[in-house]
This record gives structure tokens, sequence and C-alpha cells, in this order.
């Protein structure tokens, strides 16, 4: 499945909104389109390394996951019936579909070396492999699909599908924080994103990523005094506080829309921890001057 232009603007019913599936793919049509890349890619033997291959004279040649396939996918999924693929994928789930990707982006090696088995029209051999250039192009062809579906979603670099960004906010996921940032923020601040972002996060896991962006700002707190004005930096934990975020007491709000409020919190607190970071550091410049 090639897809040879992209237009800067969707055709004419998407764009006025009359083309039923304009805010969005069903799950049907997502299964349908994935399920013709699977099968591009299987014939390519994107999968051999791994998962092994078929040939007419030889059988079942196994890859690294060895002869069985299905228990290898019970283990780690902990489901049954899912393979084969081609044959299972139409009845699977929404959870199965987001399963088999994400098992599928791990097993995913491009081939390098290949001789083509013409007997019987057999297909491809493959003997050497680019695990990480097979798993960027699936990456790349899976998420123009998934991107696609409902609200939308992508396979991070991590081999987890998330939800996308809110439109508009996708600069806060992608910016880069300076260099001088200590480890464990930058990754106090990535698990946060994850945990936020994941296609199945509850609202508690979504609190617990607003606290963790929380426990970022507390941390660099003292720091954070020297520049801002004492009002306007206990105002950024007033909100954590006062929507039961962080501590619990009497005076919290507890009645809100949690999804929309828990969104708004976390958009303010990341921009804020990169705003505060930034500022942190060009006061820190100044006095070394």
């Amino acid at each position: 499945m090639k897809i040879i232009h992209k237009r800067e603007k969707p055709y004419y019913s998407v764009r006025t909104g009359k083309n039923p599936l304009s805010h969005g793919l069903d799950l049907n049509s997502v299964i349908t389109l994935f399920k013709s890349l699977y099968l591009s890619l299987e014939l390519e033997g994107y999968f051999q390394e791994n998962l092994g291959f078929y040939c007419v004279d030889t059988g079942f040649n196994h890859g690294l996951l060895g002869d069985d396939i299905e228990a290898i996918i019970l283990i780690e999924l902990r489901k049954r019936n899912m393979t084969p693929i081609s044959q299972m994928i139409n009845s699977y789930s929404e959870d199965d579909l987001f399963d088999i990707i994400e098992f599928l982006y791990d097993n995913c090696s491009k081939p390098i070396d290949r001789t083509y088995h013409s007997y019987s029209d057999c297909g491809w051999h493959c003997s050497t492999f680019d695990r990480t250039q097979g798993r960027q192009e699936f990456r790349e062809k899976a998420n123009k699909i998934l991107n696609l579906y409902g609200a939308g979603y992508e396979l991070s670099i991590g081999g987890e599908i998330l939800t996308l960004p809110e439109s508009g906010l996708e600069g806060l996921f992608s910016a880069s924080l300076p260099t001088a940032t200590p480890r464990n923020i930058t990754e106090r601040i990535e698990s946060a994103q994850i945990k936020f972002r994941r296609s199945r996060s509850s609202m508690n896991d979504r609190r617990d990523a607003i606290r963790d962006l929380a426990d970022v700002l507390e941390y660099l707190r003292p720091k954070l005094k020297e520049v801002l004005h004492k009002k306007d930096e206990a105002s950024l934990f007033e909100i954590a506080n006062r929507f039961g975020i962080r501590h619990h007491d009497e005076k919290q709000q507890e009645d809100y829309d949690k999804p929309i409020f828990y969104s708004w919190i976390f958009y303010y607190y990341l921009a804020t921890i990169h705003a505060s970071i930034r500022l942190i550091e060009k006061s820190e410049n100044s006095s070394e001057k």
C-alpha cells in the first residue's frame, strides 16, 4: 500500500464535513487498511527474521521466536485465536488490533539480502536484516492509518500506541528541553507524557501523569522562586491542590468534568515546565556573565 501524493487539504466531502468518516475512520475500515499493509510487508519479508516463513519446498522455516508463534502470542499478549493474522484480523477488537500492531512492530526487520524463490512463485527468502530500519518504516506506514482512526492515534518510537496530542498542542510533545536539563527531569516528563497519552489511559492514570508533572515543578520550585513573582509561583501548585491532584482535604473541588479539566491541567503544566526550565537557564546564564 503506497500513498503517492499527500494533499495539503482534504478532499471535498471530508473538507466540507459531508463525508460520514470526516472525523475519523471506523474500526472495520482501519482493520481493512492495516491488513493490506501487513500482507504487503509480509510479502516483502519484513517479518521473516523473527516470525519465520513458509517455503513450498521445505515447509515452515522458523525465525528467532521459534516454530510456535501462536504460543508466543499467548505468552506475550495473553490472547488466543490471534493467528494466522491474515485470517483472524477481520474478527479483531480494537484492543486486539492495537496489541498485534505493537507485537509486529517489535518483530519487524527490513530485509537487506534476499533471493527470490521462483518455483511455484514461492516468494522472497531473506537472510540478513536491519531491525532499526524495519521498525522505522513499519511505524511510519502504520501511523498513516492510526492517525485516521477515531480521534487519532500513533505508534510511538517505544512501540506503544498513544492518542494524538490535541490539535494545536503537538509542539509541546516534540519540543526538546535544554541540553543541561537533569536526566531525572527529562525521564519524569517523558514518562508522564506516555502515561497520559496511552490509548487506554484511565482517569487515575491521567491524574498520576499530572501529579508527576507537579512533582517536577516542585523539584524546580527553589529555582523558580528566583525567576517568578511569589504570587505566580504559588499559583502553579494551587491548581493541582485545588483539584485533588496532589493532596486531599475538604476544601478541594471534586465535582468537575475530569476529562476536560485533566487535559487542561496537563497541558498547562507541561507548557509551564518548558517555560520554567528556559527561564531558569536564562537566569543562570545571565548570572555567569
